[in-house]
C-alpha cells in the first residue's frame, strides 16, 4: 500500500470518528436541552412588565414563566390591565383575571391632625417615624412625608393640599409598592369600582380621636345605622364596608360627621 492511500485511509477514518462523535453531540444536546414553552415570551408581553414585585416574584418574566407552569395564578398580579389579563386567561386556556383593585390611603387627617412637635429632619416618612412614632398626634396619622409618592413609578399618589396622602385611582395599577413602603401601614387595596371608602384608621375611642384630629373616626355608627342596604358594620369603633354589598348611593358619605367617609 503506497503513501498516498495510506493518507486517504486514515483521512476516511478521522473522517468517519468526527461524523460519529457530531452525531452524537447533536444527539445529547437534544436529549439535555430545556425547551422553552413559547408562551412565556407571549404572557410577558402582554404582563404589565413594571417588575413592581407585587406578585411575590423578582419580575414579570419570572411570573409569566410560572403562570405558564401552573405555579402562580392571574389573579396574583395586580399591576396589568384586565384586557391583557383577558388576553393571557385564553393563551393559559383560563384562569381567573380577579377584580380590578386600588390602593387608597384609610387616612385623611393631615393639616387637620395636630402635631406633637415640629419636624426639621430629612423628608421621609420612615425616618420621621423613628422619633416618636413620627410628628403627628394621631398614632396612625398620616405623615405625608411623600414616601409612597416616591416609590409609585406611575405618579399615582402624592400628598397633597390638605398634607395627607391622595391616591389617584385613574393612575394606580395596584401594584402594591406604596403599600409596603407605608409605615403606618394605611394602605389598602379596594375594588377600582367602590364609590367611597373608610379614610380613618383610629380604633380608639371617640372623645380620644377627636382631642387628635378633626377628621377621626369617632365610633358614632351613623353610616352603619344609615345605610339603606347594610353594606357598613362597626368593627372595633371603625365602619368597614363590604364592597359586595354597597351600590354606590354616597348616603355615608353624606352622615358622615367627622367627614371621614370619601368618595372614590
Amino acid at each position: 500500500m503506497n503513501a498516498f492511500v495510506q493518507v486517504l485511509l486514515a483521512g476516511g477514518i478521522m473522517l468517519a470518528i468526527a461524523v460519529v462523535f457530531g452525531v452524537m453531540l447533536v444527539l445529547v444536546s437534544n436529549a439535555l436541552t430545556v425547551h422553552r414553552d413559547e408562551r412565556i415570551d407571549r404572557v410577558e408581553e402582554l404582563l404589565a412588565r413594571s417588575n413592581c414585585g407585587g406578585c411575590g416574584r423578582a419580575g414579570c418574566a419570572q411570573f409569566a414563566e410560572a403562570l405558564v407552569k401552573g405555579e402562580a395564578k392571574l389573579s396574583e398580579c395586580r399591576a396589568t390591565p384586565a384586557a391583557n389579563k383577558k388576553r393571557i386567561a385564553e393563551i393559559l386556556g383560563g384562569g381567573d383575571i380577579g377584580e380590578e383593585t386600588v390602593a387608597v390611603v384609610h387616612c385623611n387627617g393631615g393639616n387637620a391632625c395636630f402635631n406633637k412637635y415640629e419636624y426639621h429632619g430629612y423628608g421621609n416618612c420612615a425616618s420621621c417615624e423613628l422619633i416618636a412614632g413620627g410628628v403627628k398626634a394621631c398614632p396612625v396619622g398620616c405623615i405625608g412625608k411623600r414616601s409612597c409618592g416616591e416609590v409609585c413609578n406611575y405618579g399615582a399618589i402624592g400628598v397633597g393640599d390638605g398634607g395627607y396622602a391622595v391616591v389617584d385611582k385613574e393612575k394606580c395599577v395596584s401594584c402594591g409598592a406604596c403599600i409596603s413602603e407605608c409605615p403606618k401601614h394605611l394602605i389598602e387595596r379596594i375594588p377600582k369600582s367602590a364609590k367611597v371608602y373608610v379614610a380613618c384608621s383610629n380604633h380608639g375611642k371617640g372623645k380620644d380621636v377627636a382631642e387628635l384630629c378633626a377628621h377621626g373616626c369617632i365610633g358614632c355608627g351613623l353610616c352603619a345605622k344609615n345605610c339603606p342596604v347594610g353594606a357598613i358594620e362597626m368593627q372595633n369603633g371603625l365602619p368597614v364596608i363590604d364592597y359586595s354589598k354597597c351600590v354606590g348611593c354616597k348616603v355615608c358619605v353624606q352622615k358622615c360627621p367627622r367627614k371621614c367617609i370619601l368618595e372614590h
